[in-house]
């Protein structure tokens, strides 16, 4: 044991740099791991908590009022409903802010789909105009419990008795309405009605839905709304950015594990005399391999433990959602064991990959077998004989001849080195991509940058006329958006009909072209893959009872709804039903304009008859994917320079019996160095090439991949650059041929009589 802990000692001595490297990788990839899975944590429990004390329906169905949904409750694998609720659809208004909202007749408190109530309290007979709000619309509006709000067009106003959590799809403005609780002296006109089912079965929703449209007939679901989109909506960016964690913290231990792996087996090369000596001396060889073995996981757990014990004291201190993620998933019932499973995980792939290699070192022979006379590939080859003959330096041909002479070495190498900087690539394709969406959101679908909603007062041209007045208003695109249901009645669309055909709207296509004729629109993928449709296709949907059929000419990229939306001319929606009128307008600003301002100066010159909103671009919720992709960056930077120092490491003393050949040629010890950092150079030079080339392809194909996955659909990829990748590879063969320089020029220096030791 102590002659173990001797040789892991002096062997740390002399590869300080490549442990602290390694300490420092893995520390950088477990932290990434624990991230993502606070991340994983925070998208999911807390909708989950909701929905599960609130016991959440499954399904929520609006009918039109005279449906009669009570049979829905004896249906197979209905557990139990809510309600019907009678509903209203109007507007309130608190401290001059709109938002559209959904009255529900609530006269008892729930079982099924009960509000969580965290401020303020319940409905009280006593307040017959008092009403609850669903947190999300309470915070839009700026309510409180005591304010009282107004419905615009109406003297009626209510006041706010509590706040709610729910469960249901959340307030999104211009998307979803915001739920409100009332009693029935609260909503006099009710329009419509909703009923709510728990299933026994959740993956049952389909078929439920189904019989629940063969149930009612056609012309009587207005609009239907599932626990998977709730939690889908609830979750937002956050799974996403802990997906992107989770993948570059998996690619990242991989790439350590072959650094490691790489490392251990170039050492074993350049000790096989010492291993011959270790087993003459009485070593066995599970002696041998204990000893990388136990150098190597020590390595590994000091970065892991380290790493745990900064993310559990500092983690809820990051700035931004990241450190509340940490602090909520601190309290989530599996984090200890998350906390210990993830480093001791890292720890373990780290140490088999060290197995792996440490294996070989017990398979050496105690007796030194005797090195060839000329090493295997090392005769110059007929290239570099002719290079040399046309007055090529001999350094730079030389270099080359070392980096490749033995090919499945270099393949080895170049792989090794290749697969950080692969990462890298990645990397920087999604911060692209995340700065072209935030500095152009034309790109991802959302040409307009204001949406304004009008009064029912304010007549078609009026409005118009008023919103192009503004000198900052490029263009105005009349709109309306409607629910539709698709041909089976399972789930619910957004119908939309946008711009004129004499004044399209400006769609960002990913296929097909722009719908000109009548009945032709585009689509997003989340509806494509809905109706199981693609480009070309005809697809029916009815909104009320009313069939609407119509023509997909191209596939859109569409940012909202999780893309089921299917987008036409208002002119062809008209042709349906000509009494069909806007109450909504997009906006295209004229560039540098900024989007408040003009929303501020549109709301003063509609006087309170417009209410305006700016377009939420959907990529400023992945800003802080940006200091993530910066911290992984350093990370695979640690990796890869520990593969350098391998790489270097073995080449100085795969040299080292070629010094006196070198300098009886008459190179000088200059010359020499050059060799060794010209080898390190074209080594970098192909993993850059390797890693760029493989790196770009696959970066796109995963964005694109992550955004048919949520429904905006392929083509919002963003390739960074030319010039910066160019610099990007510039830097990464630069940098490996400064780490070269310092050893290969002590190695050149040597005395000839160490040379002489070193090849004996």
């Amino acid at each position: 044991m102590w002659a173990t802990l001797r040789w892991a000692h002096s062997d740390l001595r002399a590869h300080r740099g490549e442990a602290l490297f390694l300490v420092l990788a893995t520390a950088g990839i477990v932290v990434s791991l624990l991230l993502a899975t606070a991340l994983f944590g925070y998208a999911t429990n807390p909708w989950q908590r909701v929905f599960t004390q609130a016991r959440g329906a499954h399904v929520w169905i609006h009918t039109n009022p005279t449906a009669d949904v009570r049979e829905l409750a004896r249906l197979d694998g209905v557990e139990s409903v809510a309600g019907p609720y009678p509903t209203a659809s109007t507007t309130l208004v608190s401290r001059g802010t709109r938002a559209a909202v959904e009255l529900r007749v609530t006269p008892e408190r729930p079982t099924v789909g009960n509000p969580l109530v965290t401020a303020g309290r319940w409905l009280d007979p006593g307040t017959p105009d008092g009403v609850v709000l669903e947190s999300h619309l309470a915070r839009a509006l700026l309510a409180a419990p005591g304010d009282r709000l107004t419905l615009p067009g109406t003297p009626r106003t209510v006041t706010v008795l509590g706040v709610a959590d729910s469960a249901e799809p959340r307030y999104s403005p211009g998307e979803q309405p915001g739920l409100v609780w009332a009693l029935p002296s609260a909503v006099p006109h009710p329009t419509g009605q909703v009923i709510g089912l728990r299933l026994t079965n959740p993956e049952d929703t389909v078929y439920i839905l189904l019989r629940a449209a063969a149930e009612l007939g056609p012309g009587t679901i207005g609009e239907i709304s599932t626990w998977k989109q709730a939690r889908a909506e609830a979750q937002g960016d956050n799974r996403l950015l802990g997906q992107v964690l989770g993948l570059f913290g998996l690619g990242a231990l991989i790439a350590a594990g072959l650094a490691v792996h790489g490392a251990i087996t170039t050492r074993i090369r350049g000790h096989l005399r010492d291993i011959s000596v270790l087993k003459a001396i009485g070593f066995t060889p599970a002696q041998v391999v204990r000893v990388f073995l136990f150098q190597h996981i020590v390595y590994a757990l000091l970065g892991a433990v380290g790493a745990a014990a900064l993310t559990q004291a500092l983690g809820s201190r990051i700035p931004g959602r990241l450190g509340d993620a940490v602090g909520v998933w601190q309290g989530l019932p599996g984090h200890t064991l998350a906390l210990f499973a993830i480093p001791a995980g890292a720890v373990l792939f780290i140490g088999a990959t060290t197995g792996l290699a440490a294996w070989r070192a017990g398979r050496v022979p105690p007796v030194p077998v005797p090195r060839p006379a000329v090493a295997r590939g090392g005769r110059l080859s007929g290239v570099a004989r002719r290079a040399l003959g046309v007055r090529l330096p001999p350094a730079l041909v030389l270099g080359w001849h070392t980096a490749f002479t033995r090919r499945v070495r270099s393949l080895a190498t170049v792989v090794r080195l290749a697969l950080p900087l692969l990462l890298m690539v990645v990397a920087m394709n999604a911060w692209t991509t995340i700065d072209r969406a935030q500095s152009r959101p034309e790109r991802i679908g959302l040409p307009a940058a204001l949406s304004v909603h009008t009064d029912a007062g304010l007549g078609e041209r009026d409005a118009r006329a008023l919103l192009a007045r503004d000198p900052q208003v490029a263009a105005v695109y009349p709109s309306v958006e409607v629910a539709a249901l698709v041909a089976n009645q399972t789930a619910t669309i957004a119908l939309r009909g946008l711009g004129t055909r004499q004044d399209p709207y400006p769609y960002t296509l990913a296929e097909g072209r722009l719908p000109h004729g009548s009945e032709e629109a585009v689509a997003g993928q989340g509806l494509l893959d809905l109706t199981h449709s693609r480009v070309g296709d005809w697809v029916r949907m009815t909104v009320g009872d009313q069939p609407q059929i119509l023509h997909i000419v191209g596939r859109s990229i569409e940012p909202e709804n999780a893309g089921r939306v299917i987008s036409t001319s208002l002119d062809t929606l008209r042709e349906n039903d000509p009494r069909l009128t806007p109450s909504v307008y997009q906006l295209r600003l004229r560039p540098g304009a900024d989007p408040h301002t003009v929303a501020a100066r549109l709301t003063g010159a509609g006087h309170g008859q417009l209410e305006v909103h700016a377009v939420t671009n959907p990529a400023e919720g992945l800003s802080p994917l940006r200091s993530v992709v910066v911290g992984l960056i350093g990370v695979l930077a640690l990796i890869g320079i520990v593969e350098l120092l391998t790489a270097i490491g073995g080449m100085v003393r795969e040299s080292e019996r070629d010094l006196l050949a070198l300098k009886a040629i008459g190179l000088s010890p200059r010359q020499i160095t050059a060799i060794t950092v010209t080898a390190t150079g074209c080594t970098a030079l192909a993993a850059v090439l390797v890693g760029t080339t493989l790196g770009a392809p696959l970066a796109r194909w995963l964005i694109d991949a992550q955004g048919r996955s949520s429904g905006i659909g392929s083509g919002i990829a963003q390739t960074p650059p030319p010039l910066l990748l160019a610099l990007f590879g510039t830097a990464a063969v630069l940098g490996a041929t400064a780490l070269a320089a310092l050893p290969a020029a002590r190695a050149a220096r040597r005395r000839l009589a160490d040379t002489l030791t070193a090849v004996a």
